[in-house]
Order: C-alpha cells, then structure tokens, then sequence
C-alpha cells in the first residue's frame, strides 16, 4: 500500500484528549499520510479514549466496537487514559491491533503508521482550518497532575504534571496562527499548574501574556482551570480582549464536607471570593463548572447545600455528573455509597437548575451584537459558530461564513443556544 495511507481519527471525553487527536493529525499528514473524515474509507483508525466514568470506559470500548462495525477490514490503534489502565480490556476488542499507553501517545504515528505503509507519500499535504470538523486549534501545553482528588483515575493514567517549553508553546500558537486558525484553546490535564515543575509559579499567567505580546492570534480560549491555582490578578489578562470571556472552574461540590472527603483544595467561600474577582474585572464573562453528585456519604443535607451554592453562583453551564468509582481511588473504598437511584434522581434535580441558569444566561445577551466565530455547515445556509463568551450561535446565511469572525446580532434563544443575525459588510 504505498503513497501512504488513510487515517480517521477520533476521541471521547475532555478538550486534553481532542487536542491530542489534533496533534496526532499533523504528524500523520507530516509524515505523509491523508485524514479522512468517514471511518469507512480508512485504513487505520486511532481512538482516544476516556475513563474518567464507567460511562465514558463503556463509550470508549463502544466506540472502537462502531469503527469495526463500520469498517470490518480497517485496523484500529487505541490509546489514551483507558488503554493506559485497561491495555488488555481494549486489547480483546475487534479489530485492535495497536494498544498505545499515555506515554507513548505522541509517538503513535511513527509506531503504527510504517507497518501499513513502508513508503509513505511525499508530506505536502496541509491541515488548515476545518480540516478535523473544526476551526478552533486545541493546543496541549501540560500533562499529568499532582493533585490527590480522591475520586480522580487521571493521576494513574496520566502520571505527574509536566509543562512543555514556553517558547515550543508560542512557536505551535504561531504556526497555527499562520495557517489560518482564528482561535487556539490552551488544553492540559491540570492547565493551572503550567510551569510548576519548571520552576514557574505564576508559568500559565507569564505563557498567556506572551502568546497575547508575542503572537497575532485573533481569539485565546483557556479550557478548565483548579480555583486553588488563581489569584485575582490573573483576571487583569482581560484587559486584552482577544482573550475569550469563559472561564471554566470545577467546583465538584457545594458543600464543605464534601469538598474536604473529595480532596479538594478550596473551600466554598474560596470558591465564591473568586467568582466575585473574575466577574469584577470580565464583564459579560460565562462561568461554567463540574459538579459531582452522589459523592460517598453525601447526605440530603448536603446535597441540598451544594445545591443552594450553585444556584447562587448562577453559572452559564453546569457539566452534572452523578459520582462514578473508578478502581484505584481513595473514594471508591469510603464508605456509605449513596444508591443509584438516588444520585440519578439528584442528578436530574442539579441538571434542571443548570438548564434555568443557561437560558438565563443566554437571555442576557439577546439584542446584543457579539463576534461570533463560525465553525460548521449544516447544510441549506446554516451555520454554527460560538461568542467569545461561549454562547452557540446558529444563523442562516447564504455567504460562506467557514473560519471567519463577525459581529452577529442575538436575536432569540434556542433548546441549547441562540439564533444570530450575521452583520456583514
């Protein structure tokens, strides 16, 4: 098979892992292979899977089990946070012929991609916007961490925090940049802890500024950030607004209690003080959390406080889910579990205030006119595209809108978003 060979890539879970299905892209197509977007035409199909639930473990393997279905001739490389703690599991799954821990993630294309084809094609073909669905370019600038949440299986299958190099980071934002990208989303397992391990206590304040100063990147997206690693300068970055208007900050719980069994490190009032900084100094921002319900042990009372917590935070999205043990953990050995039915009951009630708090949200901002960038055609003139602040934008329009930014009037609201009047010249 020579000239090289078909790829389809795809991931489950968190922006960490999409941004590294980005990066596998590129080195796939430097070393002179093609991306192609149905599973049905490829010759090797790589997934990156999750285990961050049972439900994202059970994704993962249906996943793999889908491609086969679809392609029963095509070979399947699986890599990722549940190859890396069940490599034998994925291993016994149809057409897996590769299992690829964490570590080896990066070096995947080399080790896979020349016993399909020794002689690849000449690497001339470019990846530029849209090439993977999107036109946001996920940048991974740090792995692993070191915190102890009991309930977390990422340390185990991502090991210990490290950062790359400022300067490797702001050279790939560049590139990214020249090739027409128009937002760039900074992604890490425990992104607040860039540059810890590099002698850097404020490393993702320092990187931030430099790719603002340094780089012409039109928008800089950051994805989920540990409250304990903020401080309320850190909000100053928005002074620059290329910076987008969306922070998101895990709370997990609302209740003291509950935090302290979790492991976490920051309390409610923490939390809250925070809040009140970021939205001093971010007008319009959109605050979007993870809230875990159910935790060993949580009892009504303490539920109902993390309730009470959330509904005065009134977040532009919550992200609800009910507690899931993960071998290996603290959390999984405590005691009292708290029944299926009552963390999926608690599950709904969370669910239904996080959706009163989203069209909330998405209210305050109809009549307004915001830039919107515009990502995907569906087909008969409309297009999907999202604010700085993390509104989804649909519009009709016949002009070609794909990876370009423009002022959109908010008209009325949508189930999960809002309709836009693009206003162009």
């Amino acid at each position: 098979m020579g000239g090289g060979i078909k790829v389809y890539l795809d991931y489950l879970g968190c922006r960490l892992n999409e941004s590294e299905i980005e990066a596998l892209a590129w080195r796939f197509v430097e070393g002179g292979h093609q991306i192609v977007r149905d599973p049905a035409q490829a010759d090797l199909c790589v997934v990156n899977t999750c285990t961050v639930t049972q439900a994202a473990a059970r994704k993962s393997r249906q996943l793999v089990r889908r491609l086969a279905r679809q392609n029963p001739q095509v070979q399947i490389a699986v890599t990722g946070c549940h190859a890396t703690l069940a490599p034998q599991e994925m291993a016994r799954l149809p057409n897996v012929a590769w299992v690829v821990n964490n570590t080896d993630k990066a070096r995947l294309a080399t080790l896979v991609a020349p016993t399909l084809s020794p002689a690849p094609a000449p690497a001339s073909r470019h990846l530029g916007p849209g090439a993977l669905g999107r036109t946001r370019a996920f940048v991974k600038v740090q792995d692993g961490c070191d915190n102890h949440c009991t309930f977390c299986v990422t340390t185990l299958a991502r090991g210990p925090a490290h950062s790359r190099p400022r300067a490797e980071v702001i050279a790939e934002v560049g590139a990214l940049v020249a090739a027409g990208y128009q937002e760039i989303v900074l992604t890490g397992v425990h992104l607040g802890a860039y540059g810890h391990d590099l002698a850097q206590r404020d490393g993702l304040h320092a990187l931030v500024a430099a790719l603002l100063a340094e780089t012409s990147v039109p928008r800089l997206r950051l994805s989920s950030l540990e409250p304990w690693d903020l401080s309320p300068d850190f909000f100053d970055l928005w002074a620059d607004s290329r910076l987008c208007r969306q922070l998101h900050l895990p709370l997990q719980s609302g209740c003291d209690a509950v935090l302290r069994r979790m492991g976490r490190r920051a309390t409610t009032a923490d939390f809250g003080a925070l809040v009140d900084a970021a939205r001093a100094r971010i007008p319009g921002l959109a605050l979007t959390t993870d809230l875990i319900v159910g935790f060993p042990g949580e009892t009504e009372a303490e539920f109902q406080a993390s309730y009470a917590l959330v509904e005065s935070l009134d977040f532009a999205r919550l992200h609800v889910f009910p507690y899931s043990p993960r071998p290996g953990t603290a959390a999984a050995r405590m005691p009292d579990p708290v029944s299926a039915q009552v963390k999926a009951e608690r599950g709904r009630v969370m669910r239904r205030l996080g959706a009163r708090q989203a069209h909330r949200f998405r209210d305050r901002f109809l009549g307004h006119t915001l830039p919107v960038l515009w990502e995907t055609w569906h087909g008969e003139d409309v297009w999907h595209g999202l604010t700085d602040n993390y509104l989804s934008v649909t519009a009709s329009c016949a002009v070609n809108l794909a990876n370009r930014i423009t002022p959109t009037r908010l008209v009325r609201t949508a189930k999960h978003g809002v309709w836009g009047v693009p206003v162009l010249p």
